[in-house]
């Protein structure tokens, strides 16, 4: 039994989404700047596509393709939606979106606020305390650690 024409209009349209949907597309290929730093874009791929046919009575004998209409097409989006910075000894992903909530700010805020917050509190155990004591004439410092 011979293939069915539907099959060739399939095998191309999924071979032209193949060929133009690969990782280098979700991923791109970074760009390094004078500083060393390597800027690499992250983008999201949509994509769809549609076959179809139909066979119209009785078939030639001659032509096995002639009582045979169909047709395909398909689409894609690529939309860019973050650059990973990756550079001065550290990595960070630097979302395009405007509209952001203020959930994901917060979220995305708490690495910077815990690095604050953990560097004060090392100055502070590296930095002896002074606390004044006031005898009745006199008042004198007195260092703790």
């Amino acid at each position: 039994m011979s293939e069915h024409p539907i099959n060739g209009l399939m095998q191309t349209a999924m071979q032209s989404i193949k060929d133009m949907v690969d990782v280098n597309t979700i991923v791109g290929e970074p760009v390094e700047s004078k500083d060393g730093t390597v800027i690499i874009p992250i983008s999201k791929v949509s994509f769809g596509f549609g076959a179809g046919g139909s066979d119209f009575g009785q078939k030639n004998v001659g032509n096995s393709d002639a009582n045979f209409g169909g047709g395909s097409g398909g689409g894609a989006s690529i939309e860019p939606v973050a650059f990973m910075v990756v550079g001065q000894e550290q990595i960070k992903l630097m979302p395009i979106e405007k509209n952001t909530s203020p959930v994901e700010d917060i979220i995305d805020s708490v690495p910077t606020l815990l690095d604050k917050v953990i560097k004060a509190i090392k100055k502070k155990k590296d930095k002896p305390e002074k606390t004044e004591v006031k005898a009745a004439d006199s008042a004198e410092e007195v260092e703790t650690v």
